[in-house]
């Protein structure tokens, strides 16, 4: 796939700009001046392979599929091309006059798990110290907020793999819960056919009979919101079997009693009548995870995105500690994260909760050791302010004007509708993107902003790893990167220094921002990226002979010289696996949390008797912004459609193909039947990729995870009904 633009004149390693898997490939100058993607075999986590996203991903780089300027809404209501100056003057004094009017909690910031680390850092700094507001935070809440929430409450520390991707194939047994990265991360699909080769087994936990459910040796297809229960039920056959591994219990948890307790009263008869999941099948997988050496369990949104995320991610970590499998080789709970800067995002600042460096918001230490970073006083940082969808749900009332960055609600937020009529209330919004999204539609203006092969920064990955993106193309005329837009609307909103449009320096006060936090980045530069094909963080910098530890870094026109590791020190090699000595809790034992299954948010009811779940295909990305935007991926994935079971579409009256209304408390969603035998008869799967009339989040639960605020995407009550051509 092509792309027009300028170009540097030899081939540049970089990443993919899509999933959490930060895939490397190479993109190499051919005639015309455009660029072509290859693979790029000397990255280990892909090893070259990249799936249809991948090989396409120049084809939005070119001219007609991206925006190349500034828009800014005229007299008579439609969207027209003006200049920067223009644009940033009519944000900053909007953003101004709302704050004078309202107070700076009126200003609202709304980032992206797309961002790189560099940007989401900025983004954090500059709602905090330029606005003064506490109402920032991002599309990742939707993503493995509940997974944080649960490894930090067990373990001290989140990181959405505490191992490399490496590790799978050599362990024995892998659950792998509420995911298909057969189609959402395809290039990951060899770790665990390389697990069955080896000899291990594969066990997935799906409702539907996915293409990775198809490469399992035992899969399991519970009710949409019931994988509580069904955690659960394993830990009680662990308990009851005589399998809990008494010494490691002792030695390395607490809570132990508890949480055994909450367990013991899910026996497997009342977990399968709550399930569907039968007894022999539950017995079944605590013997294939408890019989070899090691094992591991891995979740991604399934369990995450309900209304008892959290709770159910600690249920999976409890069957994980009670099993000895954290903290050991090969062994431990892990989850898939699923944007492409996920990690990262999560961990410098753009959540409403959090600092750089992963650091509490509410910690006196972690903002003093922040604002000494950014030159401010400590208590002029505002407090934690309202999670993704509270802020979204605010707009128009106690939010009144708004900037988003790198992310499109108006597709992928639950209850879509009302977002969308919310976003429309606001007295202003400004949208930075690279292409004129469904969100961007409804701005008062539009910033074109650069993309992945047009900028340097970096991304975390999935495993934790911090990666290097690298420039290869010079962007379009008219066409300003992110740091450029809040260096200029910083400027205009009269803080002149703070704000470098760098990325490298912006890494640099990154480090400083992150070091002694859990999230510890102090010991990486961009020399070390590139040549060690990224660093796993907690990376900390080697204490300076002063004892004060080395950040600063020596930086030339290339990619960076600085090796961050003081006069004579190594450096710090990374952490790759962490909690093999202890965790990162104050006492290094792991926590036991007792839960207990509860119903979902919104259970099935005469009116509403079946139940919607939603996900991904392998060939559209998250709203679909600029995925639907290239040819070959809409030829492979053209559009939603309602997956049911032969049962219910016989109870319909409805072929394959025919048109079918999703109809739920929010709101009705209209896509052809897919039917097919490997769903179950009481569910329904629509795919969330597109907006219109087959939007599946108009039809989703916004019911919000009480520690995580994560709402309930993947289980809501809906009716089907055939619709009359």
């Amino acid at each position: 796939m092509q792309s027009t633009g300028t170009h540097d004149p030899a081939t540049t390693p970089t990443h993919c700009p899509y999933c959490a898997l930060q895939c490397g490939m190479n993109l190499t100058p051919v005639e015309g001046g455009t660029v072509e993607v290859s693979e790029r075999a000397d990255f280990p986590v892909n090893r070259g392979a990249l799936c249809g996203k991948g090989r396409t991903a120049a084809a939005v780089l070119a001219p007609g599929a991206r925006l190349t300027s500034p828009l800014v809404r005229s007299g008579d209501g439609a969207l027209v091309p003006a200049g920067w100056d223009e644009a940033l003057d009519r944000i900053a004094g909007n953003l101004e006059r709302t704050r004078a009017r309202y107070g700076a909690d009126a200003l609202g910031v709304f980032g992206g798990g797309g961002l790189t680390n560099e940007k989401a850092y900025a983004l954090g700094k500059f709602a905090r110290v330029v606005l003064g507001t506490s109402q920032i935070d991002y599309n990742g809440r939707f993503c493995m907020s509940s997974a944080a929430a649960a490894g930090t409450r067990a373990f001290g520390l989140d990181r959405g793999l505490p191992f490399p991707l490496e590790d799978v194939p050599r362990t024995g047994c892998v659950i792998l819960v509420g995911s298909n990265p057969a189609e959402t991360m395809p290039p990951s699909l060899r770790y665990f056919t390389e697990l069955r080769e080896n000899g291990g087994t594969l066990i997935v936990v799906d409702p539907r009979r996915t293409k990775t459910a198809e490469q399992a040796d035992l899969h399991l297809a519970p009710r949409p919101g019931t994988d509580l229960a069904l955690a659960l039920g394993m830990l009680h056959l662990v308990v009851a079997e005589g399998r809990v591994d008494e010494a490691y219990v002792e030695e390395r948890t607490s809570g132990w009693e508890e949480a055994r307790a909450a367990a013991m009263a899910h026996w497997p008869e009342h977990v399968e009548r709550i399930t569907g999941v039968s007894v022999p099948e539950l017995r079944e997988a605590v013997r294939l995870f408890c019989a070899p050496e090691a094992a591991m369990v891995l979740t991604a949104r399934g369990p995450e995105q309900q209304a008892k995320g959290t709770d159910t991610v600690g249920a999976w970590i409890n069957l994980c500690l009670a099993t000895g499998r954290a903290g050991r080789p090969l062994s431990g709970y892990g989850c898939l994260t699923g944007q492409g800067n996920g990690q990262g995002g999560r961990e410098h600042g753009q959540k409403a909760d959090q600092l750089p460096g992963y650091r509490r918001l509410t910690d006196p230490a972690a903002r003093r050791h922040v604002a000494g970073v950014w030159g401010v006083d400590p208590d002029s940082l505002p407090g934690p302010g309202r999670s993704a969808y509270e802020l979204l749900d605010a707009l128009g009332t106690d939010v009144r004007s708004l900037l988003v960055m790198g992310s499109n609600p108006v597709v992928s937020a639950p209850r879509a509708a009302h977002v969308e009529e919310r976003l429309r209330s606001l007295d202003f919004l400004a949208v930075c993107d690279v292409v004129l999204s469904e969100t961007a539609q409804l701005a008062d203006v539009v910033l074109p902003v650069t993309q992945w092969a047009e900028e340097t920064g970096t991304t975390t990955s999935l495993e934790g790893r911090v990666l290097l993106r690298r420039r290869a193309l010079t962007p379009p005329d008219g066409v300003r990167g992110d740091l450029e837009v809040l260096h200029g609307l910083a400027g205009r909103l009269g803080v002149e220094k703070g704000f470098p449009t760098d990325p490298e320096e912006v890494f640099e006060e990154l480090r400083r921002a992150s070091a002694g936090g859990p999230a510890d980045y102090s010991g990486i530069d961009y020399r070390r990226l590139a040549q060690e094909n990224g660093v796993f963080w907690p990376c900390p910098a080697p204490p300076a002979p002063d004892g004060t530890g080395a950040t600063d870094s020596a930086t030339d026109s290339g990619v960076g010289t600085g090796t961050g590791t003081g006069t004579g020190t190594a450096p710090h090699p990374g952490t790759p696996r962490l909690f093999l000595d202890r965790f990162a809790t104050d006492d290094g034992r792991a926590r036991f949390v007792p839960v207990a299954h509860r119903p979902s948010a919104e259970e099935p009811d005469d009116e509403y008797p079946v139940l919607l779940t939603t996900g991904r295909v392998v060939s559209q990305y998250q709203s679909g912004a600029q995925t639907r935007r290239v040819a070959e991926l809409n030829a492979a994935a053209p559009g939603p459609f309602v997956e049911l079971h032969p049962r219910l579409a016989a109870r319909l009256g409805a072929a394959e193909g025919d048109p079918l209304a999703v109809v739920s408390r929010r709101g009705r969603a209209v896509a052809p039947a897919r039917i097919t035998t490997g769903i179950r008869p009481d569910t329904v799967f629509m795919p969330f990729h597109w907006p219109g009339e087959g939007r599946a989040n108009t039809l989703t639960n916004p019911a919000l995870d009480p520690t995580s605020r994560m709402p309930e995407f993947k289980v809501c009550a809906v009716r089907v009904e055939t619709v009359t051509p």
